[in-house]
């Protein structure tokens, strides 16, 4: 054992004489603890809640959409599909139709966005219609009244359930002797999903392609785009820029990242702002590690005169506090992560924190605690406690053993 990783024990662990010392560094590494506790648990949290959000959105959009300036492009669908699905890194392509609609029924009258999509490939795709609450896609092609599958909000509100008569209405007016009138067309609730957002539950309604050319009065051939899926979510900007390549102009691709920027750029700045207000509950301890090494300091100016007059170098006695503080600060890092450990593990097991779930996207506290922001927070808790000892360790080394002596 190193002589100045020694001495910085003794000086740590011993009680006699210094026992008020000993309890500030007690109630740093408890400071330090707490932080670390706090900032691991917060930030698995964040974690938890913004990767449900994202999976929410990806059940409902694609990861992908392939759009054009010119709406007949997509006339020759099937042989765009093949295109779509020669690029590597692609894993499914769902053409679809997007428009605005109204929904009648017994229960009133509500706004929707109506979506047209191929009933086989939709449950590939879009994962909201492949765990619905009842029903399920291929139920949209069924003989006499089409079908149409609506969110859980939705049916709530208008009083729908499996089964249930519905109008569509669109705004796409057809021609008559007095003018124009809505198109309006009889459906059947074919199913009800839920994603656990608001927005989607309570206005997005699925339909067949046939089904949305005929009540908004299009061509055979019109689709407004195709929705892919990828292999790697986190790689959809460089798998889109493939794509559009692939397929040029008058074609362009948007990614759910473009799509949705603003929302996680507004939980990434959340997510800083808290890791900033939790690291000052470490700073705070830090600033305890300054107290208890300067108190230290003056206790010890006798021991430090004497280490010094038998040779003991100023940079030897500078490591010698530098040290102390260093595992002040790794005893509280380590004691951090096991709280913090401990109860992301209590949260993810019982759940014992429950959300409404009309409010948020789900009912219980997401938890999910990373490698990378534990050692961001540790590195964080070691640099803080680490610079808190520069100033003590200085005026310790730079102590005269003379003048310290003179009066002893």
């Amino acid at each position: 054992m190193r002589f100045e990783f020694f001495v910085a024990l003794r000086y740590l662990f011993s009680r006699r004489r210094q026992t008020f010392i000993y309890v500030i560094s007690v109630m740093s590494i408890l400071g330090v603890a707490l932080g670390v506790g706090a900032l691991v648990v917060v930030l698995g949290v964040y974690n938890g809640l913004t990767t449900d959000m994202r999976d929410k959105i990806l059940g409902a959009n694609a990861h992908g959409i392939v759009l054009s300036h010119i709406p007949s492009a997509f006339e020759n669908e099937a042989g765009l599909s093949r295109r779509i699905a020669d690029v590597p890194g692609i894993t499914g392509e769902l053409p679809f139709i997007y428009a605005e609609a109204m929904l009648s029924a017994g229960g009133g009258v509500k706004g929707v966005v109506l979506r047209g999509v191929d009933p086989l490939k939709a449950p590939r795709v879009l994962s909201l219609l492949a765990r619905m609450q009842y029903g399920s896609a291929a139920e949209l092609e069924r003989p006499g009244t089409p079908g149409i599958i609506v969110g859980d909000e939705l049916a709530r509100r208008l009083a729908l359930a499996p089964g249930s008569r519905v109008n569509l209405l669109s705004p796409s007016g057809q021609k008559g002797a007095a003018g124009y009138s809505p198109r309006v067309r009889p459906f059947e609730v074919a199913g009800i999903f839920k994603t656990g957002m608001f927005e989607y539950d309570s206005s997005l309604a699925f339909v067949t392609l046939a089904a949305a050319r005929d009540i908004l009065g299009l061509p055979p051939d019109f689709l407004s785009g195709i929705e892919i899926t990828v292999e790697d979510v986190f790689r959809a900007d460089e798998i889109a820029g493939r794509l559009a390549d692939a397929l040029g102009t008058p074609f362009y691709v948007r990614t759910w990242m473009d799509m949705n920027a603003n929302l996680f750029a507004a939980l990434k700045l959340e997510k800083f702002g808290m890791f900033i207000l939790l690291a000052m509950v470490v700073l705070i301890g830090s600033f305890s590690i300054v107290t208890s090494l300067v108190m230290l300091v003056m206790e010890k100016t006798r021991d430090i005169a004497i280490l010094m007059s038998m040779g003991a170098s100023a940079a030897k006695i500078r490591r010698i506090f530098m040290l102390q503080g260093s595992i002040i600060g790794l005893a509280g890092t380590l004691l951090g992560y096991a709280l913090g450990f401990a109860l992301g593990f209590l949260l993810k097991r019982y759940r014992f924190i429950k959300l409404p779930d009309n409010v948020y996207t789900t009912d219980h506290l997401p938890i999910i605690i990373t490698v990378p922001d534990v050692v961001l927070v540790g590195a964080s808790a070691l640099a803080l406690c680490f610079l808190a000892t520069l100033y003590p360790a200085r005026q310790a080394a730079r102590l005269n053993p003379a003048e310290a002596l003179r009066y002893e």
